[in-house]
């Protein structure tokens, strides 16, 4: 056995990805009994980014020589632990970034025109009084906004660049931005954290969770948002401290939220973003983690990731995106 694959082959099977001949792989799911014994026997793991914590104890004792993520995040590894086995870690970066964007754009338009609680309100039968509310409350499109980037990497960049298209002026915020030619192609500026809350009247969030990411965006700074703006949290959950996130959609501060990532996944039902009445429900949309899922996305991934894992183990050269 060369590989052991902890996400089902029909994810491969449906978008044309299945991995190259010379490759023997074991599917299994995250929770086999056999799990453990199946790992020391690979000399490759294939995991998906999103899913439990992968347990350090699973690692200890094989003989593995890379662990492959089908995505960009890191979020169920170790690094302290895959660093002192020295086994090689490499992702997929950018795949999803077209993804991401479009789902952004997508989440502030519909927060912005409040197309969730039209929805609502039009199955209910209150189509005469909707329209009338949604047209007198004068609501704004995307155009002439001012976005707000949290967070300048790749797929922070692919953000900037749909909301650019979409006729939005860009301000961003990111120390060490990764492309800062890309980003004045696109007239945008760099501004402090505090000024693009201030100012911003859509807030797109695009960070990793780190310790320094880990509740970023929490009660002072969702206080500091220019009232009436839109947050998309499409980043990693941690990243926003829902309790307080909850409350300023209650107060109705904030004209909306859409939240694709959760500090647990999947949320517990006493998650205050579920627990939100009607008065914030109204200005909230909720998705399960599928921000960069698309097949056009997933066909890219899942090639990108078996054509690494060939190139460790059938022609021996290192890998590609190494991360650690």
């Amino acid at each position: 056995m060369d590989v052991i694959c902890l996400r089902p082959e029909s994810d491969f099977a449906r978008v044309g990805a299945l991995p190259p001949p010379a490759l023997n792989v074991v599917y299994r799911a995250p929770d086999s009994c056999d799990l453990g014994k199946m790992v020391k026997q690979a000399r490759a793991l294939v995991i998906p980014a999103v899913g439990p914590r992968i347990a350090p104890a699973l690692l200890e004792g094989s003989r593995l020589e890379l662990v492959q993520v089908t995505g960009a995040g890191l979020d169920r590894l170790d690094e302290a632990t895959l660093k002192r086995l020295n086994i090689p870690v490499a992702n997929v970066p950018a795949a999803s970034n077209s993804a991401v964007a479009e789902y952004v754009v997508a989440a502030a338009v519909v927060l912005l025109r409040r197309l969730c609680w039209a929805d609502s309100e039009v199955r209910k039968g209150n189509y005469a009084p909707s329209r009338a509310r949604l047209v007198s409350a004068n609501l704004s499109g995307l155009e002439g906004l001012l976005a707000g980037v949290v967070g300048l990497g790749t797929i922070g960049l692919a953000a900037a660049a749909a909301f650019h298209k979409m006729g939005c002026r860009i301000c961003y915020y990111d120390p060490a931005p990764r492309d800062r030619a890309a980003a004045e192609s696109l007239g945008a500026r760099q501004v402090s954290l505090h000024e693009l809350l201030e100012t911003a009247d859509v807030v797109s969030l695009h960070v990793p969770l780190l310790p320094e990411t880990r509740r970023m965006i929490g009660e002072r700074q969702l206080a500091k948002m220019k009232a009436g703006a839109v947050l998309v949290q499409a980043s990693r959950g941690g990243v926003v401290d829902e309790v307080a996130l909850a409350g300023h959609l209650r107060s109705g501060h904030l004209g909306g939220a859409a939240v694709d990532v959760y500090s647990t996944e999947p949320p517990s039902a006493d998650n205050p973003l579920l627990m939100l009445a009607a008065e914030g429900s109204d200005r909230i949309w909720l998705t399960p983690h599928i921000a960069g899922v698309t097949r056009q996305a997933s066909e890219v991934l899942f090639r990108t990731a078996w054509a690494n894992v060939e190139r460790v183990l059938i022609a021996g050269q290192p890998p590609l995106n190494r991360v650690y």
